[in-house]
């Protein structure tokens, strides 16, 4: 019975649905969810994912993904992990033009060539073909030049492998500065006379406000006298 209900759950996740969505990120509305990862459900066909099209954050590694066309209505995405899968094939997501970070490794890319279509990609700045803390890796990875090639293409790039990079090179490391500026604990004292002119007007106001108060008090206290007056029964002398 156990593994009944064990397989019927990997098939439940084989293929991203909507209710797979819904019941992972607690959201009503697909477009809602701007935060998504799903991870290790052995998922190979990525369904309605198209649908989330506010997704920023999505983490699909360790799965058996080799289709990315559903990705490509995801254009305000901004980091994607696809580690661990069987991706040959980065063309959809050319279309995905807010991508900042993506992480392919581990899987099945051949050459540089296959990475020609994120070209069209401004903001890209960050991509990982080779992770030697999981050793995952790429075919493309067995080329010594594959750095230096990607580099030449995409001449934005920050970081490739997790290594840092500026124009090809290794930036140098500025000089540390102080997290804020001298002076930025020590309590703000105000000039002595403004502090004076300041008190000086609250006690203005202050006493003015007594003296319209005692006016409205005895404005109260008269009409009062005077309402009670004019209840009082009339009286008649026999």
């Amino acid at each position: 019975m156990d593994s009944k209900r064990e397989k019927d759950n990997e098939t439940e996740c084989a293929k991203i649905t909507t209710v797979l969505l819904k019941s992972r990120t607690g959201e009503f509305d697909l477009e809602s969810i701007m935060f998504l990862k799903l991870r290790n459900l052995g998922i190979y066909d990525l369904g309605c994912i198209g649908d989330c099209i506010n997704l920023e954050r999505l983490d699909l590694s360790g799965n058996n993904i080799t289709n990315l066309g559903p990705l490509s209505p995801l254009r305000r995405l901004l980091v994607l992990n696809l580690s661990a899968n069987r991706i040959s094939n980065l063309e959809p997501l050319s279309s995905c033009e807010g991508l900042l970070s993506l992480n392919v490794a581990g899987n099945v890319i051949l050459s540089v060539d296959n990475l020609h279509a994120l070209k069209s990609l401004k903001k890209l700045e960050s991509i990982r073909l080779k992770d030697n803390t999981y050793n995952y890796t790429n075919p493309v990875c067995k080329n010594l030049s594959y750095r230096t090639l990607i580099l030449e293409n995409f001449p934005n790039m920050k970081v490739l492998d997790a290594g840092m990079y500026k124009n090809g090179q290794l930036p140098e490391l500025p000089e540390t500065k102080p997290w804020v500026d001298d002076g930025f604990w020590e309590i703000k004292r105000s000039n002595n006379a403004i502090v004076d002119e300041a008190y000086k007007q609250f006690s203005d106001v202050l006493h003015e406000c007594r003296l319209l108060n005692s006016r409205a008090a005895h404005v109260i206290s008269q009409n009062e006298q005077t309402i009670s007056f004019k209840n009082q029964p009339k009286q008649y002398a026999v």
